[in-house]
């Protein structure tokens, strides 16, 4: 398979980024829960600020400049929001849409690290490869959330449902 340069990985981000955004704008509008329209709009927005990013250095490549990177803070929505990872648990069934759309939300942040991860450790350019390894840091925290919830939407249905091993 031949190499890829950094406008194929960063068109290959791009769209990774535009179907995470898809994904969760179709989570807000057909989710009856709040707690999960808020979540996943949190993420929407999450996605449309990768997205920019990565249009930005895109262009910058393309115009044969270097890749700038100023930090933008990462933002953990568990920690801001602790109540409402708690409400999202009460409002959803573990057979239902809701988690079901968390546990693929969170197979698809899994790829996106994958993807960054990667592509920093065959990136040449230390530029690039902060980008990548910033963009993975980033989708490491929604990864986590989601890793989170998925756990504790499991554990709660094993507890109603009194799944737990007998002594």
């Amino acid at each position: 398979m031949p190499e890829m340069n950094t406008l194929d990985i960063l068109k290959g981000a791009i769209l990774l980024e535009y179907r995470g955004k898809a994904l969760y704008d179709s989570v807000v509008t057909t989710s009856k829960a709040d707690a999960v329209r808020e979540l996943f709009g949190f993420l929407a927005s999450e996605e449309i600020a990768h997205i920019s990013i990565l249009e930005n250095q895109y262009r910058k490549i393309n115009r044969n400049q270097d890749i700038e990177l100023q930090d933008p803070e990462i933002t953990d929505f568990h920690s801001e929001h602790p109540i409402l990872t708690e409400k999202i648990v009460k409002e959803i069934s573990a057979a239902g849409y809701e988690a079901s759309v968390i546990a693929a939300a969170l197979e698809f942040e899994k790829k996106a690290v994958a993807y960054y991860s990667e592509n920093a450790v065959s990136a040449t350019n230390e530029a690039e490869k902060k980008l990548y390894k910033w963009l993975a840091k980033w989708e490491t925290s929604h990864m986590s959330l989601l890793a989170e919830l998925d756990r504790e939407i499991r554990e709660q249905v094993w507890h109603d449902n009194s799944f737990w091993p007998l002594d």
